[in-house]
């Protein structure tokens, strides 16, 4: 079973920077999604620990995340990080960790939300203009 549970979600100007984490462990495979108001759950980046790769690791991000979101991990506090810079008000949503401990996810690059089966609580992320 994987357990997921997020923080450091808040309120911020247009512009500004925010870090989320999520303490997690045994997971194969993980990744952050987003929900606006009144819009589906949208995945942003995934990270999947991928054996093939001399980093151990290999990382998706989705065309609105690419070049302004950071995915990372902190190994030794199990905590998964998403750093997010000059965000924006459609950034605005609760934001979700979720993870799949499918042996080999590393195949597999969707950020589509049935892609994972186990999801933490969610923080709320509120842009402001």
């Amino acid at each position: 079973q994987v357990q997921l549970v997020e923080s450091g979600g808040g309120s911020v100007q247009a512009g500004g920077s925010l870090t989320l984490r999520c303490a997690a462990s045994g997971y194969s495979c993980i990744g952050w999604f987003r929900q606006a108001p009144g819009k589906e759950r949208e995945g942003l980046v995934r990270l999947n620990r991928d054996p093939r790769r001399a980093s151990g690791t290999y990382t998706i991000y989705a065309p609105s995340a690419q070049g302004r979101f950071t995915i990372s991990q902190d190994n030794a506090k199990n905590t998964l990080l998403l750093q997010m810079n000059n965000l924006k008000p459609e950034d605005t949503g609760m934001y979700y960790c979720a993870a799949t401990q499918g042996p080999r996810c590393y195949l597999s690059s969707s950020l589509m939300p049935v892609a994972f089966s186990f999801w933490g609580q969610g923080t709320q992320v509120t842009v402001t203009s």
